[in-house]
């Protein structure tokens, strides 16, 4: 290479430096100078990665806490025997229908829905007739009773007369769940 630099003229060695020079620039300018921020975001990151870490490792030493406010509030709520949760919310809804003069119609099959760690729900979808009044103060006593029922969906119709509302009602009930008793406590007992 030192050879072939030596056989050039001093333009030709002016030019072949300059293109040498302009080609690092160009290549510093396409991969280096890109990667600059590189080392500040990888810092952030770790920063970030840090605090998350010290966020999770508190939390892990609050979990004793946690586990007693869990049987806290387990202990808490209206208790209800799973045999005796279907009955419960129909006589709770008719009870209630009876109060706001609410005139019931089809009572559709009812559901049970246990996808929640702490709560059964329970599903009903009934029909009822009954003017606005009514049929407000219905829904409105329903939600503010203890049973916890509230409405999924409603659907409003007039009455052929037009003197009344036909409701479609999906209300659902939501029960506290028996806690699970662990095999050590059961154990224990049983000796």
């Amino acid at each position: 290479m030192k050879k072939f630099f030596m056989q050039l003229r001093p333009l030709e060695r002016r030019l072949a430096v300059g293109v040498l020079v302009v080609l690092i620039l160009v290549l510093n300018w396409v991969f280096i100078w890109p990667h600059f921020s590189d080392w500040g975001n990888l810092r952030g990151r770790l920063t970030r990665a840090r605090q998350k870490l010290a966020l999770y490792q508190t939390t892990i030493q609050q979990t004793s806490n946690f586990e007693a406010q869990v049987k806290g509030f387990e202990s808490q709520g209206e208790s209800v025997l799973p045999e005796d949760m279907s009955i419960n919310f129909l006589r709770t809804i008719q009870a209630q229908a009876l109060a706001s003069q609410v005139q019931m119609g089809n009572m559709g099959r009812q559901m049970t829905r246990t996808n929640d760690a702490f709560f059964v729900e329970q599903i009903q979808n009934i029909n009822v007739t009954a003017t606005d009044d009514q049929l407000v103060d219905f829904l409105y006593k329903l939600g503010n009773d203890v049973s916890m029922i509230r409405v999924r969906d409603l659907e409003l119709q007039p009455d052929p007369p037009h003197q009344k509302l036909n409701a479609q009602i999906r209300l659902v009930a939501s029960y506290q769940r028996n806690a699970p008793t662990s095999s050590k406590t059961a154990t224990a007992k049983a000796k």
